[in-house]
This record gives C-alpha cells, sequence and structure tokens, in this order.
C-alpha cells in the first residue's frame, strides 16, 4: 500500500484540534538567519486502523502485512525487528539485545520488557587485565556479553502475541534466501565499516562483497546463513540460542578466538518485566524504563526544563539552547555516576527524579553561561541501533528498540551463522566499587530507550530516537517540539537538532553564523555537525480516531499504515 492511498488528515490544525484538549502554543517567528533548518521532506502519515514507523522500508512492509493479516502489535514489532536484524546489520540483529515499552489494551496499563544479557562467566576484571587490556574491549570476542533479543521476541510473542514466531519470521528468512537491495543510508554507513569487518574472517565472509567491499546502493545481498540461523529459532524458539545448537555454535566460536561466554551463561538467560519511570511536564506525561538504561537522563533533562518558559525563548534559538545543554550536561553527570544494573545501584533510581533533587540540580544551571562539565566514568555512549514503533487496531501500542550497540557491534561473526554478535561488554567499566564495574552474570549500562507518553493516564504516543547518548536528548528535543511549539508528528522528528558531546563541545544541525556566535559567547564550543550523528526517530500518535505516524528523514525509513 503506498503511503498516498492512506487516510490523512489535511494539516497539522487537524492534527492539534484532534490530538491535544487544551490550545498549543504556536510556534514563534524566528530570524531565519538564527533558526537552524529542518532536515524536512516527509509529510505526517495518517491511517484509520494501525501504523508503522520503522528505519526501513522492507521492515515496515513486513509488519504491515502482520497488521493486515489480523496480528497485533507485538506480532508486527517482532516482524519488523527480525526484518532490520537482517537489512540493517550494522545496528542490529540477533547478537544484540532489545527492549519494549508497550500499553497493552486488554490490561489498560504500561508494560516494560527488559531484555539484556548479562556479561560472561570469564568476564572479570582480572581476567580482561590478564588478557592485556585497561578497560574492557570496546570490540573483538571480550566485548561480547549474552545475546537477550531473541529471548525478548520468545518473551513478547507467549505474553502478548497473536500469532506463532514461526510465521512471524518468515519475511526475513525469505528475504535472507532471496535476497533484497541495499539503500543508500545504509549502504554509505555499511562502507564505512569495511576495516572492521574484514578483520574477522566470518564477518568478511558474511558482509563483505567478495570479502573485500561493502554493497553499495541498490546492489542486491543475500544471507544464507542467516536465513539457515532464524530457521532454527522459528523451528526451536528462543531455546536454540539459549542452550540449544545454534547456542553452542556461537559459544564455541567465541572460544576459539578468546571470548568469555559459556554455553551456561546462554542457557541462564532471561528477560525481566519491569516497572516504567515517569516525569509530568504541562499535562504529558513521559515514560521510560527504569536502568541499567539511560532513560532516567530523558526524564531528568525535562523535569530540570519544566519551569523554564522555553517557548518565549523561541524554538533553537540561542537561550533555548542552551538551557537544553545545561540540562544534558546534569543528567548525564548522574547517569555515569550512579547507573548500571540496577541489581547493583546504590540510590533508588527515583531518587534522581524526585523534586527536591531536581531542585536542587536546577540551580546549577547558569543561563547565561556554559558549565564545562566533562562526563565522569570511563564507560561507552556511542551505539548503533533500531528503532520502531507500532499500534494496532485493538490499541496496543509498542514501543521498541533493539541493538548491537556499536557499528557491526564486536565485528566477530561466528562462521556458518549469519549475523554479528553485539560488543556491549563495552558499557562496563573496570573502576573499582563502580555500580558498572563489569563482574560475571552483571547486565552492562545500556544506551537503549524506548519512550512512551501519555495523557491523563490513557496511551498517546510510542516514539524514540536511536544513536547512544542522543538518545535522551532526542527524546527531550521531539517531546518539546510537539508541547512547546505545536510541531506535528513528522514536524517534530525532522526538526534539527543539538546534539551535545562533551566539555563545552556541542554539535547543531544546520547551524547559521549567527547562532554559531551567540552560543560560543555563552562558552559553547561548536563541533562539526555534518561529522555528528544525530540518531534516527520514529513515533506512532494515537488520534481521537486513527492513528498518526512519522518516519526520521535521517534515514531510509518509512511510517505507513491500513
Amino acid at each position: 500500500m503506498s503511503r498516498s492511498s492512506l487516510t490523512r488528515i489535511p494539516t497539522a490544525l487537524v492534527w492539534l484540534a484532534l490530538v491535544v484538549a487544551e490550545p498549543v502554543r504556536p510556534a514563534l517567528a524566528q530570524d531565519p538567519s538564527v533558526t537552524p533548518a529542518p532536515v524536512a521532506g516527509r509529510s505526517t502519515a495518517y491511517a484509520p486502523h494501525g501504523m508503522v514507523a520503522t528505519s526501513q522500508p522492507l521492515a515496515s512492509a513486513a509488519a504491515l502485512r502482520v497488521l493486515e493479516d489480523r496480528g497485533n502489535a507485538f506480532d508486527a514489532a517482532i516482524a519488523a525487528s527480525s526484518v532490520l536484524s537482517l537489512v540493517e546489520p550494522h545496528m542490529t540483529g540477533l547478537g544484540g539485545d532489545l527492549f519494549a515499552l508497550f500499553w497493552s489494551a486488554e490490561e489498560g496499563r504500561l508494560v516494560g520488557l527488559d531484555a539484556t544479557g548479562r556479561a560472561g562467566t570469564h568476564m572479570t576484571p582480572e581476567r580482561i587485565r590478564a588478557d592485556g587490556f585497561d578497560r574492557v574491549p570496546g570490540s573483538g570476542p571480550g566485548a561480547v556479553t549474552v545475546p537477550g533479543a531473541i529471548a525478548g521476541w520468545g518473551a513478547l510473542n507467549e505474553t502478548y502475541g497473536s500469532k506463532p514466531l514461526a510465521e512471524l519470521l518468515q519475511p526475513a528468512i525469505a528475504l535472507a534466501e532471496e535476497g533484497f537491495p541495499v539503500t543508500p543510508i545504509i549502504a554509505s554507513d555499511w562502507a564505512g565499516q569495511v576495516e572492521k569487518l574484514a578483520a574477522d574472517p566470518g564477518s568478511a565472509a558474511t558482509y563483505l562483497v567478495d570479502g573485500g567491499r561493502a554493497p553499495v546502493a541498490g546492489e542486491w545481498f543475500r544471507n544464507p546463513d542467516f536465513a539457515a540461523s532464524l530457521r532454527a529459532i522459528a523451528e526451536g524458539g528462543p531455546a536454540a540460542m539459549y542452550g540449544g545448537a545454534l547456542g553452542r555454535k556461537v559459544v564455541a566460536g567465541l572460544t576459539d578466538l578468546g571470548g568469555y561466554l559459556t554455553i551456561d551463561d546462554m542457557a541462564a538467560m532471561e528477560v525481566r518485566w519491569v516497572e516504567p519511570l515517569s516525569v509530568d511536564y504541562k499535562g504529558w506525561t513521559l515514560w521510560e524504563l527504569p536502568p541499567a538504561g539511560q532513560g532516567v537522563a530523558a526524564l531528568q533533562m525535562l523535569a530540570l526544563l519544566e519551569p523554564y518558559d522555553l517557548a518565549a525563548m523561541g524554538h533553537n534559538s540561542a537561550e533555548y539552547l542552551h538551557h537544553l545543554i545545561e540540562a544534558k550536561k546534569l543528567a548525564f553527570a548522574d547517569l555515569a555516576r550512579h547507573v548500571g544494573d540496577a541489581d547493583h545501584m546504590e540510590i533508588d533510581p527515583e531518587e534522581l527524579i524526585s523534586p527536591e533533587y531536581i531542585e536542587s540540580r536546577r540551580e546549577l544551571i547558569d543561563p547565561a553561561r556554559a558549565a564545562e562539565r566533562v562526563e565522569p566514568g570511563a564507560f561507552a555512549t556511542a551505539t548503533e541501533t533500531i528503532y520502531l514503533s507500532v499500534a494496532d487496531r485493538h490499541g496496543n501500542m509498542v514501543s521498541f528498540i533493539h541493538s548491537i550497540f556499536g557499528y557491526f557491534g564486536s565485528g566477530v561473526v561466528v562462521p556458518g551463522t549469519g549475523f554479528v554478535l553485539q560488543n556491549r561488554g563495552a558499557g562496563f567499566t573496570l573502576e573499582d566499587g563502580h555500580p558498572n564495574q563489569v563482574a560475571p552474570g552483571k547486565r552492562p549500562f545500556h544506551t537503549l530507550i524506548p519512550g512512551f507518553v501519555t495523557r491523563d493516564g490513557e496511551p498517546l504516543m510510542a516514539f524514540g530516537v536511536m544513536g547512544g547518548s542522543m538518545q535522551p536528548q532526542g527524546h527531550t528535543q521531539v517531546l518539546l517540539n510537539m508541547i512547546e511549539f505545536g510541531m506535528d508528528p513528522q514536524g517534530a522528528i525532522d526538526a534539527a537538532r543539538f546534539r551535545h558531546l562533551s566539555g563545552l563541545r556541542v554539535a547543531i544541525e544546520n547551524i547559521t553564523p549567527d547562532l554559531a556566535s551567540a552560543l560560543e559567547a555563552m562558552g559553547h564550543e561548536i563541533a562539526d555537525w555534518e561529522r555528528t550523528s544525530f540518531g534516527g526517530g520514529q513515533l506512532v500518535m494515537r488520534l481521537e480516531r486513527g492513528w498518526a505516524g512519522a518516519s526520521d528523514a535521517r534515514k531510509d525509513g518509512l511510517a505507513i499504515g491500513h
């Protein structure tokens, strides 16, 4: 189905009338010499029964077929995730972890799923140092933790799905066997990782054409080993990975390379059903998953900013950006010091978003001067991820994120499996006494955060922004675009973003000379935005009747409904 055939609400004004109970303040007119231009290029998609937004059209199409075949949003999310594992192999895959935050229409409540794998039996500070590392490896076999994504698929399917898991994996299996043309943005990212892939024989054989180059845009790509691995999961369920033949193959290959996992580590994989955390902002409630993810940083940012008249400052003005950047620094300082595996944290995550604590932190924001704050801790915050959102005719809404961490994860493909293993171990630190210090059986600090919004206790929006430390910054910016400036879903996703990097360094998309000068006068150091990733977002939103969807123009994706 083409987007032109969908039922659409014709203007943003009608959308606002449907979605918002009270008037939303319209965006202020801005001097074009000061405000960064939006990315722009797409309009919000609308549909009466269901909506899908993913970062790749083949994944959106697979999910849409599931919805049209009377499957629910959970079924569609699994189908899309499995296709993305094939067509965006540098971002996600069978060797990664996943998280979901979703509204169960039958239960009338918001539910959180954490499908994070743990560190292996041999992943100790002593072993890592003995192997010659002064920090947890950022790639290679020593960075691999138990992949939790397949367990996440199984838990969603068993608890909330309406179709067999094997049926949901068929579109990805067929694409892997028959092949598909690679899309432009994915081809560009792939080309930048040739050296990493060439360093591992399994990765080179799987992901490089003739062992030496990445596929170019439009070039056909097949992965029969991936199809075989998915077929093993379709036939044997998640147990194929967690103690079965596929898992044994993965562990044996890693052991030969010096990895830290055992088959018992794989067999012990369990997902967690978790209670989301939230903050209120002017009648909207933002929900995030609890640690070991960084969702609490998005909640802190929003809470820190709530008293300010951001709309009066003007969208992406120097004053506006300054306040958001300073809030981000405070939130990430807490993130780096306090957040890790929830079972090993020294404080209750709720303390980080309590009104008293937020007020004390807000006092540190200087409205006229940038703070030079180096983020403490030694763990990584760069990541490569897919995010998708789905809604169905029943009212279920799924916010879903699935990642292998860095581009092509660890860079390791066990021959014959067809998928790269994540490097999530790089999220640990060797720092003694830190809540995120590496240890066997421990979950690493995680960057993955699906977002969700309710109003008056009712589900409103499943949304997310990919990209490591960009994720909390992106959640905050997209939400403020809608609340403070009245943008419709696609406009909120497309609007130019900032990304604070470290210390005083910040990158801003399409920045103008006047805006750069104004921020530099406050003490900010402007980084080259063209060398910076600002993530990619997806969004599905409930209307009074029907659905709205948006897919980031920074990616190859598609929002489409039925």
